[in-house]
C-alpha cells in the first residue's frame, strides 16, 4: 500500500513511521528496505482487502502518472462492500494494475463490483507472453473500420496472455513495458465471443483521456461505433456468400434443364 493516514494526512511510507488503514482502520507499519519499494503493512500477514496483491514497481511507476488525490481510493458498492481501487478517476473510472495471475471468477467479480472498471496488464511477467504475444499480431489482419487502425486477431487462443482475456466484459490494455517504448494494446470490448480486435494505444494517449474526459466517449460512443461496422461488414459477407450459393445452385438447375 502506498498511502495511509498520518495525523489526518494521506502521505507515503517513511522509515519508522506507523499510520492507519484508509480501508479498515486498523495500524500499519512503514517498510522502507532496499529490496521492495517503500510501502506501508498490516501487522503480521493480514490484509483487510481480499483483492490487494504486493505492489512492485511496474504498480508504483504506474499509479504515480496520476494525480495523489486518485490513488488507492476506497470504494464501495450499494451492499456496503469495499476494496481499494489502484486508481479512481473524476468520472468514476477504476483503473487496475494487474501484475499476477487472476482466475476468471475473481474478475468478472471484481469487473461486477466496479461499474466503469480498466484493467493494465503486465504483459512481461510470463517470459512466453511477449513472444506468443508479437506472433498472433504478426498474424493478424486488418479490421474494416476506415481509416482507424484495428487489428483482427485471427487465432487469439495461441496466445496464453490473450486467452486469458479473451471474453473479458471491461476494457483491457496490455503493457509490455519495454522503456517507454512500446505501445499498449488496447483489446477492445465488443462483446464479439471468441474474437479478439487490438489497437495500438500510447501511454501519454492514454493518461490524456482520462485525465480529459476522453474516456466516456472512447467506451460509449467509438467502441460501439466500431462494433457496429464490424456486425455490418459480416452480415455483408455472410448475405454475399450465401447469394453466392443461391446462383450456383441456379445455374446448376440451368445446365440440367439444358442438356
Amino acid at each position: 500500500m502506498k498511502y495511509a493516514f498520518v495525523n489526518g494526512d494521506k502521505i507515503e511510507a517513511v522509515k519508522g513511521a506507523t499510520g492507519i488503514c484508509p480501508s479498515c482502520g486498523s495500524e500499519l507499519i512503514a517498510k522502507c528496505g532496499e529490496i521492495n519499494i517503500n510501502h506501508w503493512s498490516h501487522k503480521g500477514t493480514r490484509n483487510c482487502d481480499i483483492w490487494w496483491e504486493n505492489e512492485t514497481e511496474w504498480h508504483r511507476q504506474w499509479k504515480n502518472r496520476f494525480p495523489a488525490g486518485w490513488q488507492e481510493i476506497v470504494h464501495f458498492d450499494g451492499k456496503g462492500e469495499k476494496h481499494i481501487a489502484d486508481i479512481k478517476t473524476h468520472k468514476d473510472w477504476v483503473l487496475e494494475f494487474q501484475h499476477s495471475f487472476i482466475n476468471s471468477d475473481e474478475r468478472n467479480s471484481r469487473n461486477k463490483f466496479y461499474s466503469k472498471l480498466v484493467w493494465v496488464i503486465n504483459g512481461l511477467r510470463r517470459k512466453t507472453d511477449k513472444g506468443q504475444f508479437q506472433k498472433v499480431l504478426e498474424g493478424s489482419s486488418r479490421a474494416p473500420v476506415g481509416n482507424v487502425n484495428i487489428r483482427k486477431v485471427n487465432f487469439p487462443r495461441e496466445s496464453r496472455l490473450l486467452n486469458e482475456w479473451l471474453n473479458c466484459s471491461a476494457p483491457v490494455f496490455f503493457d509490455f513495458c519495454e522503456l517507454n517504448k512500446s505501445p499498449l494494446w488496447f483489446l477492445l470490448p465488443l462483446n464479439l465471443k471468441e474474437e479478439a480486435y487490438l489497437m495500438s494505444f500510447s501511454r501519454k494517449e492514454f493518461i490524456a483521456v482520462h485525465n480529459d474526459n476522453g474516456f466516456d466517449e472512447l467506451v460509449y460512443k467509438l467502441i460501439p461505433n466500431i462494433q457496429n461496422i464490424i456486425l455490418e461488414h459480416k452480415r455483408d459477407i455472410s448475405n454475399a456468400s450465401v447469394n453466392d450459393l443461391i446462383n450456383r445452385h441456379k445455374q446448376r438447375v440451368f445446365r440440367k434443364r439444358r442438356f
